[in-house]
């Protein structure tokens, strides 16, 4: 880039899946924090019918609808074909922050529309978005990493039946999580104590995906990290989520906020050592780039952390664990925003070499 001239940053937000209030709320305060005497902000909406739109309202729409509101997407503005929202004269120096939270959104979809862009992104790639939003095959991944996690059995809406039903629960015991495979924020989310429980848990589950993921209930601490990189990634201080409600759902998360956030969390040296092992392992297993929230359980005197989930692109709101934790560990919100830009820069330059490199004609 030549001296002075400002980065052109698209943030995408909005989208189709459910949660797209989320969405719009992290997008505000992603694009309030961003310095636009470092960045050409290009705000870009994506409405719950997928229609594509040049949102140049946007910023003083979000700001007005107020931090903690759901936000609509702009009326009056421009509808556009997505590859045109990304279209620049100068690819090189442009950065697309997908604020997008679950299906089309982080499941390596608008990812593949990027890399055919040629632009480089925020965020994990195709495979390893599509590997972390399917829960169901990111724990066959992980497990065959040898990661350690809560005890589960996945199932198509196809596949579903009284005796599966039953099979499950003797498998797993009462309690057990129901949650659909692709989707996140809590969305779908449900605990059933019984038989009868179970087959609502699954109906609500189906709502939101097709194939659901079944878990095993674990009683132990809910500790989350944050982990930023690419080939050499590392970890912020560790943070714990005592839940308001019976689980950490989505009105703890997003709405009453009720959930006590507990920054750093209380864990000694050896403790954060074995989390932040696990962690990493669990990020290289399935290949996420340039940040990722890692969800485990700590069952103290127990199987010790058991990985939960990683979340590609975690929520952005004022309350939200992965820019507290690294305030916490020495990054504000404009700088880990800023880091975020640079390792996608780094990301995409190394993957433009490889490309190159697999383009030149055989010597």
């Amino acid at each position: 880039m030549a001296p002075n001239e400002r980065l052109r940053v698209v943030v995408v937000f909005g989208g189709r899946s459910a949660e797209h209030d989320i969405s719009c709320i992290s997008a505000a305060h992603v694009m309030a924090a961003l310095d636009p005497e470092r960045y050409e902000l290009v705000p870009v909406g994506i409405d719950r019918s997928g229609t594509w739109a040049i949102a140049h309202e946007a910023t003083e729409l979000l700001a007005r609808s107020g931090a903690d509101a759901p936000i609509s997407l702009p009326t009056g503005g421009t509808a556009i074909e997505p590859q045109l929202a990304l279209q620049s004269d100068a690819p090189s120096t442009t950065v697309v922050i997908p604020v997008l939270h679950g299906p089309n959104g982080e499941d390596g979809t608008i990812q593949g529309l990027l890399e055919l862009a040629d632009v480089a992104y925020v965020g994990a790639g195709v495979l390893g978005s599509a590997l972390a939003m399917d829960k169901s095959k990111a724990k066959e991944v992980l497990a065959a990493n040898g990661v350690a996690q809560a005890r589960f059995r996945s199932a198509a809406e196809w596949e579903i039946d009284d005796d599966l039903l039953a099979e499950i629960a003797a498998d797993l015991g009462f309690p057990i999580f129901v949650k659909p495979a692709n989707m996140g924020s809590s969305v779908g989310v449900s605990k059933a104590v019984d038989a009868p429980g179970l087959a609502v848990a699954v109906a609500h589950a189906l709502r939101f995906d097709e194939r659901l993921v079944f878990e095993e209930t674990v009683v132990g601490r809910e500790i989350e990290i944050g982990v930023l990189g690419n080939n050499q990634p590392r970890c912020s201080v560790p943070g714990e989520i005592v839940p308001g409600a019976d689980f950490y759902d989505y009105d703890d998360k997003y709405v009453d906020g009720s959930a006590k956030l507990v920054i750093p969390a209380d864990l000694s040296a050896d403790e954060i050592a074995a989390l932040e092992r696990l962690a990493l392992r669990a990020y290289s297993a399935l290949r996420a780039e340039v940040l990722a929230r890692v969800d485990v359980f700590y069952e103290e005197g127990g199987r010790g952390f058991l990985l939960n989930e990683i979340n590609t692109f975690p929520g952005f709101t004022p309350i939200s664990m992965f820019p507290r934790m690294w305030q916490a560990t020495g990054l504000s919100y404009s700088a880990l925003l800023d880091e975020m830009i640079r390792l996608a820069l780094e990301r995409h330059a190394r993957r433009r070499r490889v490309a190159d490199a697999g383009r030149a004609p055989p010597t």
